[in-house]
């Protein structure tokens, strides 16, 4: 674990401003999806099995990894969107355990609405979010020099 003495106020700042970027930007894309009668996990479900590409033969596993869920919560998930039409799941032949989901051509056009959406908003938002992460950068590299010089100058 690192030393807290090592937290200068420039780490706490940036810190900050990254969780305030990415948050404008989840709240943008929760708020997107609501106007689309899609609760956010719905939606972030759908990209996950989207962003899987069709070869990858998205699993409730994976889906549950991505989504950072229970298997259980994201077999919940995958039932409300099979219930509106917007997934279809179907057995994997070689086991039959497994359940593969893949959208339906009606969640194939909802999904690509709020990603079109989430795509202008990212454009408009990327400058502060690069700017952000340099600065992350910068107070990582800046604290792991000083830390470097500090051991060196201890070791002679």
């Amino acid at each position: 674990m690192a030393d807290t003495n090592d937290l200068t106020t420039a780490n706490y700042q940036a810190l900050a401003e990254f969780r305030y970027q990415i948050r404008r930007f989840l709240r943008f894309s929760e708020e997107t999806a609501r106007k689309a009668r899609l609760e956010p996990q719905h939606h972030q479900l759908m990209l996950a099995v989207k962003g899987a590409g069709e070869e990858a033969g998205t699993r409730i596993a994976y889906l549950a990894e991505r989504l950072q869920l229970q298997h259980h919560s994201a077999v919940e998930l995958v039932d409300r969107l099979a219930k509106r039409g917007l997934i279809q799941r179907s057995r994997s032949k070689e086991d039959r355990r497994e359940v593969h989901v893949k959208l339906t051509r009606r969640g194939e056009r909802i999904l690509k609405q709020l990603t079109l959406h989430n795509r202008e908003e990212l454009r408009t938002l990327a400058p502060a979010l690069v700017r952000t992460l340099k600065r992350m950068m910068v107070t990582t590299l800046s604290h792991k020099v000083k830390k470097q010089k500090r051991a060196s100058a201890a070791g002679t």
